[in-house]
């Protein structure tokens, strides 16, 4: 155990929970009461603290540990392929931009549910198919991050993946339970900064540790030349996968609630503006220059067996004990970041969508408030039993995830802001079509390969238009009035 190293990391992490304790006063203090602060910081973000939790809850441990370890296997072709991902908040904030901030104020919704509750027709089914899909995807997507949480702590220390894992879960579970949204959005921002700087320093050391990117390129160029083509070491990225691929890391995104909810949370109209532009620059940076490390990383240390610790492995071999502390801080605020973000989600799910809708209406503050800690602090529980026996590669588990809540959710919302004729029958049938032709056709490619050679989201995605489209006009067409 290197205690240069660790330092810096609990640094890091005492400043997380000085902000969570300091947004728990402020769940006693906001005016518009416990359940609109505690879930959704009492819609008082500004631009940059928009900005900075759409990247940091976006950027996982996909895009810091599992992204880079994958293009360190597949070469160039994943780089260009995880850039689909630079659109994620401009696509966001300009598709659902003002109208649902307006419509989300008007209907006052707290969660995105409460919104969908409200758009059609206050329908139970609605609901319940909405937190089921939330609470089972969101799960496929938290373990995921609770594992790269405990891999990285465990490639720093040297300590089992069984301890690394649990001091993971106490930190997250601390600043979420007791400060809430707020103390998501807030540490959002600075993890974001951590983000930034520790793939800069990192992109730099790897370039000087391979000799320069002329160097690094012939490197790759004479162990295998499909590394800097578009196509993968084994030639195995198709044109088809990799456009295809950009609907769910790209368009498809706004359907991720974790992501919706964000576009309900922010002050004022410059405040999305500003979160457009700065949100797109830094999800840009990050993504193009994490995994450039990635590849870069293979001929400064190559034969590394399990690629999810190529960036902690790298950044321990060719920085200062001190430096590779600092860097490294920036995969643990990304995984913190997004963990943080879909615990607060599926809690809001369970207590405010279900619990306070259908099984008592009326319960006191008092009674909700010690529930959401409650839920919280269970949810993470679970979770961490379930990334005790973590997969291979974590980038996986974490896409499974995503393209699952696009295929549930991105209809319901898009076309339930704008087309006036959706109503709750079409969003049944196309969360119901998008759920189980996503499934079914998950494990169809993983038994024979993909279908059409094309991304699993992609079908799902377009079948549960057709469902949705088709069952608005079929039954009780009526036009919707906002």
């Amino acid at each position: 155990m290197n205690i240069q190293v660790i330092i810096p990391m609990v640094i890091f992490l005492a400043i997380i929970f000085f902000i969570g304790f300091w947004s728990s006063k402020k769940l006693d203090s906001s005016s518009g009461g416990f359940l609109q602060e505690y879930f959704l910081g009492g819609r008082e973000l500004g631009g940059f603290v928009l900005a900075m939790t759409m990247v940091a809850t976006y950027g996982s441990a996909s895009s810091f540990l599992g992204g880079p370890g994958t293009a360190y296997t597949m070469g160039f072709g994943w780089v260009l392929l995880a850039m689909t991902q630079v659109v994620t908040s401009y696509f966001v904030l300009l598709i659902l931009g003002k109208k649902f901030a307006i419509l989300a104020r008007k209907y006052n919704a707290i969660t995105l549910i409460d919104f969908l509750k409200v758009r059609y027709s206050n329908s139970k089914a609605v609901v319940l198919l909405a937190a089921a899909s939330i609470i089972i995807f969101l799960f496929s997507a938290m373990t995921a991050q609770w594992v790269g949480g405990g891999r990285l702590i465990e490639s720093l220390t040297g300590m089992k993946y069984t301890t690394a894992l649990f001091i993971f879960a106490v930190s997250v579970l601390v600043y979420v339970v007791i400060g809430g949204f707020r103390a998501v959005a807030v540490t959002d921002a600075v993890q974001g900064g951590v983000m930034v700087i520790g793939t800069l320093v990192l992109l730099i050391a790897v370039i000087i540790a391979g000799g320069g990117v002329p160097n690094i390129m012939q490197d790759l160029l004479n162990e295998n030349p499909n590394l800097v083509t578009p196509y993968g070491n084994e030639g195995n990225l198709s044109a088809a996968y990799v456009s295809s691929f950009w609907i769910l890391v790209g368009v498809g995104v706004v359907g991720l609630p974790q992501m919706a909810v964000r576009a309900m949370s922010y002050k004022n109209t410059r405040s999305m503006h500003r979160a457009l532009v700065i949100g797109t620059l830094v999800t840009g940076f990050i993504m193009l220059n994490m995994h450039l490390i990635g590849i870069f990383a293979r001929p400064v240390m190559p034969g590394i067996e399990v690629a999810d610790t190529v960036i902690p492995l790298v950044a321990l071999k060719i920085l200062p004990a001190w430096l590779a502390g600092i860097v490294l801080a920036a995969p643990l605020a990304a995984i913190m970041s997004t963990v943080d973000s879909l615990l607060i989600l599926v809690s809001s799910s369970i207590v405010k969508d279900v619990y306070i809708n259908y099984i008592n209406p009326n319960a006191t503050e008092k009674r909700v408030k010690n529930l959401s800690f409650g839920v919280t602090t269970l949810l993470g529980t679970i979770v961490f039993l379930l990334a005790l026996n973590p997969p291979e590669l974590l980038i996986f588990l974490n896409l499974f995830a995503f393209g699952g809540l696009e295929a549930a959710f991105i209809w319901p919302i898009v076309l339930g802001l704008y087309w006036s004729y959706g109503n709750k029958y079409g969003a049944i049938a196309s969360m119901i079509t998008g759920i189980v032709s996503y499934i079914a056709l998950h494990f169809y490619n993983e038994a024979y390969g993909n279908l059409f050679d094309i991304h699993t989201v992609v079908i799902p995605v377009v079948l549960s238009l057709i469902a949705y489209v088709s069952f608005s006009l079929l039954i009780n067409r009526k036009k919707y009035i906002y």
